[in-house]
């Protein structure tokens, strides 16, 4: 007897994406620390759209050929030769409302492009301050999911691990999970759920440790909050749009 329900498999690193088949699933890109956080503040305030590049200068080039936002970092830090990085706290609604924003990082706009090139049925971005809007559209579409962990140069990363568990936590009983992957996930955010940010801080998360040692509590703390920016980045057409389906 067949398994009437969907997949779910979670990869930990863009240099697994290669062993699951993204062509007949939903691939979820997950950059908590700071990508995807960013993408979903800046669509939820108002953005036009976000289009994800893989290099700097893709985002400098469409600079100077459409009116808008350029921005990325590269190892945490505002990418040389743009203006804006990848704050959350960059994109509020007096800046970014109507506008396009063109955005390149180390991690989570690489591993979309892998998605891309992997020919995914769908691309959606997920981050804690999208967590329901993310898991309910997977519960509704019914097909199969790969919750990408975006990581570090592909090293894995906590935190994308915790939210990947997040939404397992929420969907499971929905899907057929046969991934070890998934079980880990589920069970470090089991272990983390009461307190994220201090969980991190006592795993000494390699990421986490990166972007403190920048300063940048604040960008961590807002990232690591369920629905603060509730609503689905979705690929299209080159460009990340609000999902109104």
């Amino acid at each position: 007897m067949t398994n009437s329900r969907p997949e779910l498999h979670t990869c930990f690193s863009p240099a697994l994406l290669r062993l699951y088949d993204a062509a007949n699933a939903i691939v979820v890109i997950v950059d908590v620390l700071r990508a995807t956080s960013t993408i979903t503040t800046a669509l939820y305030n108002g953005s036009k759209y976000v289009i994800p590049v893989d290099s700097v200068a893709k985002s400098i080039e469409l600079g100077k050929q459409i009116d808008c936002i350029t921005a990325g970092e590269r190892d945490g830090r505002i990418a040389e030769g743009l203006k804006y990085g990848n704050s959350p706290f960059e994109y509020p609604r007096s800046f970014v409302e109507g506008k396009i924003l063109v955005l390149t990082t180390t991690n989570g706009t690489r591993l979309l492009h892998m998605a891309i090139d992997k020919g995914a049925q769908q691309i959606i971005t997920g981050s804690f301050p999208n967590l329901t809007a993310v898991s309910d559209y997977l519960l509704s579409a019914n097909k199969d999911v790969i919750l990408g962990c975006a990581a570090w140069k592909d090293r894995v990363n906590l935190e994308d691990l915790l939210f990947a568990g997040a939404i397992i936590n929420r969907v499971k009983n929905k899907f057929h999970i046969n991934c070890d992957s998934s079980q880990i996930s589920e069970t470090l955010y089991l272990d983390a759920r009461n307190d994220f940010y201090e969980f991190l801080k006592e795993k000494k998360a390699s990421h986490f440790q990166r972007l403190l040692g920048y300063g940048l509590e604040k960008d961590i703390r807002y990232c690591l909050t369920p629905d603060v920016a509730n609503v689905l980045p979705f690929y299209e057409d080159g460009k990340l749009i609000i999902h109104n389906g």
